[in-house]
């Protein structure tokens, strides 16, 4: 866990990311929040917090009396949501930063292409 983020943020990305990678399948079963805060050693509550934020939006969705699952297009809505996050926290900073560098956007693009061929 990172101390410098709340637990339940971590926790809903954790699953967030389970669900991009496959490794939590659409419509399958995620954890009981006493199984998280058992895992983390937390309280349930700060894990029931992360689960319900993923509810919220759409991610997972309750089984009366069985438990949470991945809702069905899950993954697509959180492949473009981090699509989004990706061009706010990366694309836009690297840009601005070429920009004042007098680097173009082809410039940019050649030392990108540069990179992935030296890999």
């Amino acid at each position: 866990m990172d101390e410098g983020r709340p637990i339940f943020v971590q926790i809903a990305e954790q699953i967030e990311n389970s669900i991009i990678d496959g490794s939590l399948a659409e419509e399958s079963q995620v954890p009981s929040t006493n199984e998280l805060a058992a895992f983390h050693r937390i309280n349930p509550a700060t894990a029931a917090k992360g689960i319900n934020q993923l509810v919220d939006d759409g991610i997972l969705y309750k089984k009366r009396g069985i438990g949470m699952f991945v809702s069905s297009g899950a993954r697509a809505k959180l492949r473009l949501r981090r699509r989004e996050q990706f061009s706010d926290q990366f694309l836009r900073p690297l840009l601005a930063e070429a920009h004042k560098l007098g680097l173009s956007v082809a410039e940019v693009k050649d030392m990108i292409d540069g990179w992935e061929s030296s890999r």
